[in-house]
């Protein structure tokens, strides 16, 4: 790579380190000031071993992928791979363009990891946290996380879209992922009028019940419109947000869905049959099962 892309490359974790704690400290106050739900676990008994496993991922994303996702996008445009590194477009619209096709591919994939059985094991480690705040957000199992890097390269490959354009997805994806997993009241009308845009905490929480055609829906991380357009939005939840049942039935009410060590080994470990998925509808077991 040349000077100028290296010079990118080296600031893009640093960029995105102030944007995490930016946010992070901005919903954190939030939370503490207009909770929408009552704490079933303290702050000190979650939030280390949530973020402790953020750490551990970070680290390992940077090991198995030196130059992460930004990186590699400037490698794509050296070399001219990827739809946008062939095609002559406006560098402002194919910066927008890029963005909402990556939170489109997050969408696919967010669906993917709920429809496969052997992906759903690795997934449920984000869905068995037994409280919903902005930690949640950020808790996933390492697996996932290097499958999830995995199909993002493959995306920018095909893609090609500017590194700049890249960066910008990772930071708001990573703020959108602390926003709607906060657990932040908006008021209704403020709710409403956002979702047509983006994802809300009340919106995304629908997705974290333990009823599966809840669980089963409201994909999206970000923009809201791929739920929508692709006929996966649940609008309400039969339970009101303040007492909706949320997690993973048979495993999110266990002492080790709140350890570092108990969700290293959630995806391994047998659920009850009738619990493997989010309710007792729940998709057929994993093989092996």
């Amino acid at each position: 790579m040349g000077q100028e892309t290296s010079n990118f490359a080296a600031w893009e974790p640093i960029v995105r380190l102030v944007a995490f704690v930016g946010v992070f400290a901005v919903m954190a106050a939030w939370e503490a000031l207009a909770p929408r739900r009552l704490r079933l676990h303290a702050r000190l008994a979650r939030w280390p071993r949530n973020l402790a496993i953020v750490g551990l991922n970070t680290v390992l994303v940077r090991v198995v992928f030196p130059t992460a996702a930004v990186g590699f996008a400037l490698l794509a445009a050296e070399r001219g791979w990827g739809l946008l590194n062939v095609v002559e477009i406006p560098r402002g619209l194919a910066v927008v363009l890029s963005v909402v096709a990556l939170d489109f591919a997050i969408y696919l994939q967010h669906v993917m990891f709920h429809a496969v059985p052997v992906l759903w094991r690795l997934h449920r480690v984000h869905h068995a946290d037994p409280d919903f705040d902005l930690t949640t957000g950020a808790r996933f199992h390492p697996i996932e996380i290097v499958l999830s890097m995995l199909i993002k390269v493959a995306a920018i490959a095909v893609l090609g879209p500017p590194a700049l354009a890249v960066l910008l997805f990772e930071i708001v994806l990573n703020a959108s992922a602390m926003f709607n997993h906060a657990n932040v009241r908006l008021p209704g009308r403020v709710d409403a009028a956002l979702r047509w845009l983006v994802v809300t905490p009340d919106m995304h929480r629908i997705h974290h019940s333990q009823q599966r055609a809840e669980a089963d829906s409201n994909y999206g991380f970000n923009l809201s419109w791929w739920d929508r357009l692709l006929g996966t939005y649940t609008p309400v939840a039969h339970q009101p947000q303040e007492s909706m049942a949320i997690g993973v039935r048979g495993i999110t009410g266990r002492p080790e869905a709140v350890t570092l060590v108990g969700m290293l080994a959630m995806p391994f470990g047998r659920a009850p049959r009738e619990t493997e998925g989010r309710g007792t509808e729940g998709p057929p077991p994993a093989p092996g099962d």
